[in-house]
This record gives C-alpha cells, sequence and structure tokens, in this order.
C-alpha cells in the first residue's frame, strides 16, 4: 500500500503528517499501546505496509523495523491502572495528546473517532488503517510493541498464556482467570461480567 490521495495531497501543503493509531482497546488484559509514524515526502515507503491485522507475525516484526529505521515515530503505553481509573477512550487520547507533543506534526490523521479536540491540525479516518500508509505504519509498529510487552508479562504470570492470547479474552483465558483469579495486570473493569 502506497500514500493515500490524501496523504499525497496533504504532503504538498505540509512539511510532514503523521499518522495515529492504537492496539489494545478490547483486551481483558494488559495496556493499550498508540503509536504515531511521521511520513515526509521523501520517506522510503514499503508496498507491504499494510493493516497490521492481515499481515503475519514474523512480517509486522520486519515491517516494524523497516519503519522505526525509516522515519520518526512515538510509542505510548497507557497502563490497565489508567483505564481502570479513566476508561479505554480517554486512556488513547492520552496517548494521542502525548505522540502529537512528542512528534510535533502539521498535519495528524487519526484512525478511528473521538469525541475531543486535538490541538494540531487533524482528521479522523475511521479504519484508516486499512487506506492510509502513516496510519497502517504507526498500528504496526504498535502491535508489535504490545506483543512484545504480553510476551514478556508470559513469563511473570505464565499460568494465564498471555504469549498466546496477549491479554485478550479467549474462552481459555476466561477459564484461567475463573479458576485462578486476576493478576495486577488485569483490567478489572472490563472483567465485569467474568469475575
Amino acid at each position: 500500500m502506497l500514500k493515500s490521495s490524501l496523504e499525497q495531497e496533504l504532503l504538498l501543503k505540509y512539511p510532514n503528517i503523521i499518522g495515529i493509531d492504537e492496539v489494545g482497546r478490547g483486551p481483558l488484559a494488559g495496556p493499550v499501546v498508540i503509536a504515531g509514524y511521521k511520513l515526509l515526502s521523501d520517506t522510503k515507503v514499503n508496498p507491504s505496509i499494510n493493516d497490521s491485522k492481515k499481515i503475519s507475525k514474523a512480517k509486522r516484526e520486519l515491517l516494524s523495523d523497516f519503519l522505526k529505521k525509516e522515519g520518526s515515530y512515538h510509542i505510548s503505553i497507557i497502563p490497565n491502572d489508567y483505564i481502570d481509573e479513566f476508561g479505554i477512550s480517554n486512556s488513547i487520547v492520552k496517548g494521542i495528546n502525548e505522540i502529537i507533543i512528542n512528534l510535533d506534526p502539521k498535519y495528524t490523521l487519526i484512525d478511528g473517532y473521538f469525541k475531543e479536540k486535538f490541538h494540531t491540525n487533524y482528521s479522523m479516518i475511521v479504519r484508516g488503517d486499512s487506506t492510509h500508509y502513516s496510519i497502517a505504519a504507526a498500528s504496526i509498529i504498535a502491535k508489535v510493541e504490545r506483543d512484545k510487552i504480553m510476551k514478556e508479562y508470559s513469563k511473570i504470570y505464565p499460568i494465564y498464556e498471555f504469549d498466546k492470547n496477549v491479554g485478550y479474552g479467549t474462552k481459555k483465558h476466561i477459564e484461567l482467570i475463573k479458576e485462578n483469579g486476576i493478576c495486577t495486570i488485569h483490567r478489572k473493569s472490563f472483567l465485569k461480567n467474568y469475575i
């Protein structure tokens, strides 16, 4: 996937744009990870870049390495206790704002829809990770980062198999919660129907 027509138009007007996407909105455990990727008119693009959900794990890791080498990016990690206190939407907004501060974009493309206003020129694009290079790039970086985090948590809490379910509410994961209770990285606000 190459740069979208919108991205190409924006890069004629602005020296840079960034795409933002999050991974981990729905899991029962672990953080939500938000990533931003900066795109310049001369950024080297990779035609294999696409929505992270449509790419194999091995390919995602290779593409994440490519993206980090070729462009500027920022990752924001919002932990489960913040999610429990302030909600998932506010948590993602916090991450978006951190990325905007750190990358200082001239224009921002944000995946999804939010009621909040952001301090940048921006557009919100539902399912933008399937149509816009910068957002897809951000989705890949965020997915690879979150998978690494959950793999590390699986070493601390092996009983929950976080290396397999990455915190999502699979049938096996829910069974393990019912058998063993919850651990410190579970989102209590997401588990009201299970515990």
